[in-house]
């Protein structure tokens, strides 16, 4: 007798949980996003206030650590039967 395929293939995770990685990833992007930038054409200046903004020093960082963690959460959730 010969070995029958399953037609319906039986995915590691449930769609919630593709649906949290997604989420995730969107986070650590736009926190990478934000994190970006404030360069300056002439050596000689350093632009202090562009450099330590809020955005740039809590907010970013914020944004990666919990895109990290709902990343974690996504991954040991348990998916719905």
């Amino acid at each position: 007798m010969a070995n029958q395929q399953n037609d319906n293939p039986q995915f590691l995770f449930g769609k919630q949980n593709y649906m949290l990685f997604f989420g995730g990833i969107a986070l650590i992007v736009l926190g990478f996003i934000l994190m970006s930038g404030g360069a300056s054409d002439d050596p000689n200046v350093f632009p202090a206030d562009e450099l330590y903004s809020f955005r740039r020093i809590t907010l970013a960082p914020i944004l990666v650590i919990a895109g990290f963690v709902v990343e974690i959460f996504a991954i040991m959730k348990k998916p719905k039967s």
